[in-house]
């Protein structure tokens, strides 16, 4: 992989994995999400990866009316880069999940690569208490349930989000995602060069060790060479850790409160921006440069904010 002369942070602001109950920091509501996206793109996030939620009871959601009132509001307070979730949550149809993407034509939006079992219960060991009763049937559903990413539905996302000039951030939790974009490349179906995020400490997918990253790392050079941009995207406690790993081997980094509601040990992250800024410290400690929304934009190859329909 080519070294990096600049370190792109993306922030995922709320995602649907965590519950309201977990943190009073998680985002809910469209102004809450606008503050967070906003103040870590001051803390130094080039790019704002973005889920909506039910503003009564923070359910994740994918109706697009939700999403309208936060993306114009971060697209008038902030030049950073939006990047629409076409996961949703596991819950959710295809169809559900790429409704917001389909709708506003981001710059660059999501997209995970390959089925998978997505174990989210093992929380309700750490949580018990619970203001809504979704949430706990959230964790709990999660026994068994297939998040649903066929080729079909890939090449459906990739089509459909190629057409409207969109460029994708491709969430790969196993190895065979890897192996699933190379088919998609070979295709003809994917721009170079790929934005691969590759996602460690979800059960069902790799694992946190830091030799799971290297794997990573060596099968990506394997099958895409130079021809790739790589960030480390590490679950809960396991995120500014795997990120400094990956960001001294060069790759770029992501954080929020998507993947992760801590920011020490036993200590909840106060804000999206707290983590930010902690990842932007390690980075200029190992001498990295932090990408600017403009540097992103030249990194991953992307439209533009004038070409979004929001």
């Amino acid at each position: 992989m080519a070294s990096k002369k600049k370190v792109v942070i993306t922030c995922a602001v709320t995602g649907a994995i965590h519950t309201p109950s977990m943190s009073e920091h998680l985002p809910v509501t469209a102004d809450e999400i606008a503050d967070a996206a906003i103040a870590a793109a001051e803390a130094g996030a080039a790019v704002l990866h973005l889920h909506a939620r039910d503003p009564i009871n923070g359910k994740p959601s994918q109706e697009p009316d939700l999403f309208r009132p936060f993306l114009e509001r971060i697209k008038a307070s902030t030049d950073a880069v939006v990047n629409i979730t076409t996961g949703g949550s596991p819950h959710m149809t295809v169809e559900e999940r790429m409704r917001p993407a389909m709708t506003f034509k981001p710059e660059l939006a999501s997209l995970n690569m390959g089925s998978m079992n997505f174990g989210l219960f093992p929380m309700l060991d750490r949580f018990k208490t619970f203001q809504h009763e979704w949430e706990r049937e959230h964790l709990e559903n999660s026994r068994d349930l297939i998040f649903k990413n066929t080729y079909k539905d890939i090449e459906a996302i990739l089509r459909k989000g190629t057409e409207n000039g969109t460029r994708f951030e491709f969430e790969c939790y196993d190895i065979s995602h890897l192996y699933n974009l190379a088919h998609f490349m070979d295709k003809g179906l994917v721009q170079n060069p790929p934005f691969i995020q590759s996602v460690f400490g979800i059960l069902g997918g790799i694992g946190p060790d830091p030799e799971d990253l290297m794997h990573m790392r060596r099968t990506a050079d394997r099958l895409f060479g130079d021809n790739y941009e790589w960030s480390i995207l590490g679950a809960g406690r396991n995120q500014i850790p795997l990120a400094t790993m990956g960001a001294a081997m060069g790759s770029n980094v992501r954080v929020g409160l998507e993947d992760s509601l801590w920011i020490g040990p036993g200590k909840l992250a106060s804000s999206n921006a707290e983590q930010v800024s902690r990842i932007r410290i390690i980075l200029e400690a190992l001498n990295l440069d932090v990408a600017t929304p403009a540097d992103a934009r030249a990194i991953l190859h992307l439209k533009g904010a004038d070409k979004v329909a929001f």
